[in-house]
């Protein structure tokens, strides 16, 4: 996690973008409509007539119905050190790409649509890749086509098991898997006062990874498939008045999650030690589990400007999931009933379950400007769940000569209701400061049970209760300077999660500074703050982070450069119980970063030179460098060719954990076509 966390901080320059697309064309905006013909007019006399200038035509000229560009390039990759890692981290391959393309396309006769746009990033088997299409004709209709597809590998040894990466095996908890994502929404007469639309959404992903199988005493690691897939349907109407929209919305979802183990042979786990003189083992595995889901929801949404110094909202949903579960394990070894000391040699396992949760949300809210330069917001929201589910179970532990069948029927209920109410008042108090200030209200109760209790006595529910101050102040001295500030501090009675926030602080300052009007400072400071007191549960939270940013663009453009440094702070302690003790130990994290980055860009006649990198440098509980720098150059070679070579570093190194690092060359080039 702090890798990532890490990442998404550190590279905000020089994170993969697609291809920066063109200036648009002029052709690229839909043609207005013709103007109504003028009525004809008294012929004017010789001497007053005047030539008129000739109106543009509506319909773009032929040469224009395709503008855009398309890069096709070639990537070569070496790397040094763990592979794992830079796929966990990277995974850029070798091979053709198709870098990025951008084009529209008009129809000047307006057939099927007006104008269509597509746009394609970062295709040949990289870890994220892109379509997004989009056609209007109109006044009729817009159609909007999204799709993604992800490539997840993640096989950190350090992560679950340090001791497994040492030795080359895999990581019990990995993943190699492929992710799609598709959106499409078609809004039907989008100018009207009634447009309905359809919308329809799929995210499936399917893989191989590595996962633990756990029993009793041992857990083991061993290999899995795993198929997923998620539907939404939906569709509806919105309704447009000069002081009023609303939005009237039916959907529906369907959900499944399938997983699979299979594995032979002599698997010790991840306990060797003798137990009573016998080892644990697995020596044979058939798993398989699925989940079954499907939901209706009905939603609506409605905004509106009764008076001039009043808005409001209003937001409603409902939905009822319904979900089942099968699951189905036949294990062969030598494993351990703990609380009975019982040895056995196989197990036949067989479980199903069905739940309901119906869910209700809905938040109203409203702006106030009772005066000149006052503003009040008000909103109101809650969100209640109300789960009931049933399970049942057996259990057929198998040994020499003997079996021992379990079985068990339980039944649950889960109630959560979330509540949270807010006030508002802004004022503009001159011209040059602006103040804030707010007050935030949550409350909530969960509570769950299952029976038959296992010995339980009560089941006490979870109440929760915070309140929050709120505060902002904006500062513009002059027009080249500003400051903004903004705090939050919260104090709770109660929560649902040990890691939520309970009693915190939150502030964050900024400033911006034009030093001259090619030369812009910026600052930020942010830090949060928050303890959970409660006996058995203590949790302290703090994180702090400061950066200086500096953007230059000297007049003439012929080069700009930008860059920035920030450093962070991050500390953690929480109390765990430790599993096989099952004794309470503490959990600290401590983490310092610096990271660095910068970027410049030169424009020599046609050609373009961009350098510059990343560099993160990580100290505490788990140190660690990481450095990106980068060189691309452009070059055109005729008015709709250029080409391109862009050269990156990866470094990525972990003073305890040296297995996982690497280093990586990619060098890409390839060729521009424009139109």
């Amino acid at each position: 996690m702090k890798i990532f966390l890490s990442l998404l901080i550190a590279f905000p320059l020089l994170a993969q973008q697609p291809a920066t697309p063109p200036a648009a064309s002029p052709a690229e905006t839909p043609a207005p409509a013709p103007a109504a013909t003028a009525p004809a007019a008294t012929a004017p006399t010789a001497t007053a007539t005047v030539a008129a200038p000739a109106a543009a035509s509506p319909v773009p000229s032929a040469e224009n119905w395709l503008t855009g560009y398309i890069e096709l390039g070639y990537r070569f990759t070496g790397i040094g050190g763990s592979l794992n890692t830079y796929r966990s981290i990277v995974d850029l391959g070798a091979g053709p790409k198709l870098i990025g393309a951008d084009f529209t396309i008009l129809d000047p006769k307006h057939r099927l649509f007006d104008r269509l746009r597509v746009r394609a990033y970062d295709w040949g088997d990289d870890p994220y890749e892109s379509l997004h299409v989009f056609a209007e004709k109109l006044h009729w209709y817009e159609f909007q086509a999204d799709y993604r597809r992800v490539a997840y590998f993640n096989n950190l040894p350090a992560f679950a098991n340090p001791q497994a990466g040492a030795g080359g095996t895999l990581d019990q908890q990995s993943f190699d898997t492929r992710r799609t994502l598709g959106s499409f929404s078609l809004n039907i007469l989008p100018e009207k006062w009634i447009s309905p639309y359809l919308d329809y959404d799929r995210d499936s992903s399917r893989g191989s990874g590595v996962t633990v199988f756990e029993s009793s005493l041992d857990s083991f690691a061993v290999p899995d498939q795993t198929d997923d897939a998620t539907n939404l349907y939906r569709g509806g109407v919105q309704i447009k008045g000069r002081r009023f929209h609303i939005t009237l919305e039916e959907g529906g979802t369907t959900f499944k999650s399938d997983q699979d183990s299979y594995t032979s042979g002599s698997n010790p786990g991840n306990d060797t030690a003798p137990l009573l003189g016998q080892t644990l083992a697995l020596t044979g595995l058939v798993q398989a589990y699925g989940v079954r889901g499907t939901s209706t929801f009905s939603k609506a949404i409605v905004t509106a400007n009764p008076f001039s110094w009043l808005d409001v909202y209003a937001h409603f949903l409902y939905s009822e999931p319904k979900d089942t579960v099968n699951y189905t394990q036949f294990n062969t070894g030598n494993f351990v009933l703990e609380n009975q000391l019982l040895f056995y040699t196989g197990e036949q396992y067989l479980a199903s379950a069905a739940a309901t949760l119906p869910h209700t949300s809905a938040n109203i809210g409203w702006e106030i400007r009772p005066v000149h330069r006052i503003r009040i917001l008000q909103s109101w929201s809650t969100d209640r769940l109300h789960n009931s589910g049933s399970a049942a179970e057996t259990d057929k532990l198998l040994s020499i000569g003997s079996s021992n069948v379990i079985a068990d029927a339980l039944e649950s209920a889960l109630a959560t209701n979330y509540s949270q109410a807010d006030t508002s008042i802004l004022a503009e108090v001159s011209r040059t400061v602006n103040l804030r200030g707010g007050y935030r209200y949550v409350w909530g109760e969960a509570n769950d049970t299952v029976l038959p209790a296992e010995g339980l006595i009560t089941i006490s529910p979870e109440f929760m209760h915070r309140q929050v101050g709120m505060g902002a102040l904006t500062w513009r001295p002059w027009e080249k300077l500003s400051f903004s500030g903004e705090f939050e501090i919260g104090s709770s009675g109660g929560a649902y999660f040990r890691t939520s926030l309970y009693n915190y602080k939150k502030v964050r300052a900024m400033g911006r500074y034009q030093l001259l009007s090619t030369l812009h400072l910026s600052g930020d400071y942010n830090v949060i703050s928050n303890k959970n007191p409660t006996l058995d549960e203590a949790y302290k939270f703090l994180a702090h982070q400061e950066s200086v940013s500096l953007t230059w663009i000297p007049k003439g453009k012929k080069f700009d450069f930008e860059g920035s440094y920030e450093h962070c702070g991050y500390h953690s302690q929480i109390d765990y119980l430790i599993p096989q003790l099952l004794t309470s130990a503490e959990s600290t994290y401590t983490e310092y970063c610096h990271t660095v980055s910068a970027l410049f860009n030169l424009n020599y006649k046609k050609a373009k030179l961009t350098a510059g990198g990343s560099a993160v440098l990580t100290s505490g509980s788990q140190p660690t460098t990481y450095y990106q720098p980068v060189a691309k150059i452009t070059v055109p070679v005729t008015k709709n060719l250029g080409f391109f070579g862009e050269w990156r570093y990866y470094g990525f190194g972990e003073t305890f954990y040296m297995f996982e690092s690497f280093r990586a060359n990619t060098f890409t080039t390839g060729l521009r076509f424009s139109r």
